[in-house]
């Protein structure tokens, strides 16, 4: 410790020792500055000449002031042409200035040998190389391994060891839904802890699996389950932990962790978010490619499936992004299997809710609310499932409720996909009969036609997301559309743009997302689905999908034609929702000035309002024990009346 303070002392002194050389040195100077800014003004003390280098340094009184302001540096140097005449040069100057004899600047002359210059330059060297040495000591980059302690540290890789052996963490069982890929990743688990079993019989177990599918889907979740059952070592790491700016780190990051998997095998390898370090190889032979990304990908390739590679070691991945994956990186032999993990159906909606409303305080049991929940999320992910349980409990307790009940997740639903209401939005009264018309457009399009889907509440409460009113529905589990259906849903998006046009006999801006819906579902119906006879049987790839970079696989003449095809088909949705509205007026203005009066109305109200629906009701039928349930609670006159469940959104504004 003693040694280290007179170190750190001793490099200080040097520190101070330069800086005070710098500060009382100030460069270099010219003939002209040195007769005109120092001897003219009376600042030089003394001058002093090195014969052996051509150099005449001069010394300044203590506050000089040159150049116009005081200076700190009080010596500077001179570069003389011929230093035999420089005294005789001076002498002249000060005779053109008149400087009095006694008052003439003194010259002495410095002789240095051969050996002082090279004892001095030798020191200076000396001190520099110790003060180097010193501070790559204190960053860490002296120590015994060769002094690239620090660069090493770099190169390990930074994953986290999971302990499955404690039987602490995510099981199987805590993982709801996802029947499919759980049953796919048990065979890897199944695998490291019977090997003998696949072994006997000839058969390989894959090497790697990529788990695939939207954010939110729990991908990652199900990857921990994975640690915690298969009882080996599980080392996870991100993929933009390999990525680095320093070429080269990202490769041995690879190594170093495959390295440790193989001396801890049998072992599982966990990349999250694969897609930073595995991205499609550049065919661009400019030289202007990553090639720091390439070569981690390259080093991960060899690790996976190389010459070197060994049994034991299972990588499990997972992405979003599987469409920018290299496909090297996903052929048989490295990740094998893909695991496609979708937004879960009503069954499996079912069973997360009743997964994170057993550790909720529930007014009712948790199979209450499960089912009628799931029912009214369709196309909600994991992640936003447990959103709106969280918001449910959020929104008791900021009320001062003691348990959780259906209008907390009421609220929760319309927060989610709507946003909160915002109270300190008001609009004038015009503004409010446009959202009202054209709200109530919507919901009247949506509630006569066949196709569309049930309008549970229609509100014109401004929200926190700028939309100044929404319709909520509630879509179906359905994969496949008919051009019909499709043709009905646009007159439906269209169905506020008609209504205001009718209404008021102008437009306003607040169509702008209804447009640009219509528009794509359009475009996507010629030149995707093949639904218009005129452009034939074809299917092109969206433009956002290429990144609008490369060729288009079409002339501009078929380019026209689809464009005039979309304009067409659009027309015609706007031409039959016109129509329906004009034939259905008194229904329009009924609505819309029963949401002036009320603000938010649902489906039983518009069902009293308009009467049932043409073509059968819309409604998803409740199951009969929460109906039970529901008319049991009312009679009995517990708590005040169950509110309507409010629905997904198609149409804000």
């Amino acid at each position: 410790m003693y040694r280290e303070r007179l170190r750190t002392l001793f490099i200080i002194a040097v520190i101070m020792s330069l800086l005070n050389s710098i500060n009382t040195s100030g460069g270099n100077i010219s003939w002209n500055d040195f007769v005109n800014e120092m001897l003219a003004k009376g600042e030089v003390s003394r001058v002093q000449v090195v014969p052996e280098s051509d150099i005449v340094e001069i010394y300044l009184h203590p506050g000089a002031v040159i150049f116009g302001r005081p200076r700190l540096a009080l010596m500077y140097r001179m570069q003389v042409a011929n230093i035999d005449k420089f005294e005789e040069k001076l002498r002249a100057a000060e005779e053109e200035l008149a400087i009095d004899t006694k008052d003439r600047i003194p010259v002495t002359y410095k002789r240095t040998g051969f050996f002082g210059n090279a004892l001095y330059a030798l020191g200076m060297a000396a001190i520099g190389v110790a003060i180097l040495w010193y501070i790559f000591r204190l960053a860490g980059m002296g120590g015994r391994d060769g002094g690239f302690s620090a660069f090493n540290q770099l190169k390990m890789a930074k994953f986290t060891i999971v302990d499955g052996k404690s039987g602490k963490g995510v099981s199987f069982k805590d993982v709801a839904g996802m029947h499919e890929a759980k049953m796919e990743v048990k065979e890897f688990v199944d695998y490291l802890k019977n090997p003998d079993r696949y072994l006997q019989l000839g058969a390989k177990v894959p090497k790697g699996s990529l788990l695939l599918g939207p954010p939110g889907c729990g991908k990652t979740l199900l990857a921990k389950a994975v640690a915690t059952e298969a009882q080996v070592p599980f080392l996870a790491m991100a993929g933009s932990e390999f990525v680095e700016v320093i070429g080269g780190l990202g490769a041995a990051r690879v190594r170093s962790l495959f390295k440790e998997a193989r001396a801890r095998a049998p072992c599982i390898v966990y990349i999250d978010e694969i897609d930073a370090v595995g991205k499609k190889r550049s065919t661009n032979m400019s030289g202007f490619s990553n090639t720091e990304e390439e070569q981690t990908l390259n080093q991960l390739l060899v690790e996976m499936d190389g010459m070197g590679t060994t049994d034991h070691v299972i990588v499990l991945a997972s992405t979003n992004r599987a469409d920018i994956l290299d496909n090297a990186l996903m052929r048989p032999g490295r990740l094998d299997r893909h695991i496609f993990i979708d937004l879960p159906t009503l069954q499996e909606r079912k069973e997360i809710f009743e997964q994170h409303l057993k550790i909720l305080k529930l007014t009712q049991p948790a199979d209450f609310y499960s089912l009628r929940l799931a029912e009214l999320t369709p196309g909600f992910s994991g992640a936003d499932i447990a959103n709106i349980c969280n918001e449910g409990a959020l929104h008791a307790a900021r009320e001062g409720y003691k348990s959780i009940d259906t209008f907390n997740f009421e609220y929760a639903v319309e927060r989610v996909i709507a946003g909160s209401v915002k109270k300190s939005k008001i609009l004038s009264k015009e503004e409010q009969r446009v959202v009202a018309f054209h709200e109530s457009g919507h919901a009247l399009v949506g509630w006569l036609l066949e196709h569309t889907e049930a309008v549970m509440k229609v509100s014109i409460a401004p929200r926190t997301n700028a939309a100044l009113g929404f319709a909520q529905i509630l879509p179906k589990d359905q994969y496949l559309f008919t051009k019909e259906q499709l043709f009905e849903r646009m007159c439906m998006a269209l169905g506020g743009r008609a209504s205001e046009a009718i209404t008021f006999n102008k437009v306003t801006t607040g169509a702008q997302d209804d447009l640009r819906k219509v528009t794509r579902v359009a475009y996507s119906m010629v030149k995707q689905y093949g639904m218009v006879a005129s452009v034939g049987q074809v299917s092109f790839p969206d433009s956002e999908d290429q990144g609008g970079i490369g060729r288009r696989p079409f002339s501009q003449g078929l380019q026209q034609q689809m464009d005039h095809e979309a304009k067409k088909l659009i027309a015609q949705a706007y031409r039959r929702t016109e129509k329906l509205l004009l034939d259905n007026r008194d229904k329009l203005i009924l609505l819309a000035n029963t949401l002036l009066e009320r603000e938010v109305v649902n489906y039983d109200d518009i069902e009293a309002l308009l009467g049932p629906p043409p073509f059968g009701p819309k409604k998803m039928i409740a199951p009969q024990s929460w109906v039970e349930a529901e008319r049991d609670k009312q009679d009995t006159g517990e708590d005040e009346p169950r509110r309507n469940w409010p629905k997904l959104p198609v149409q804000t504004k």
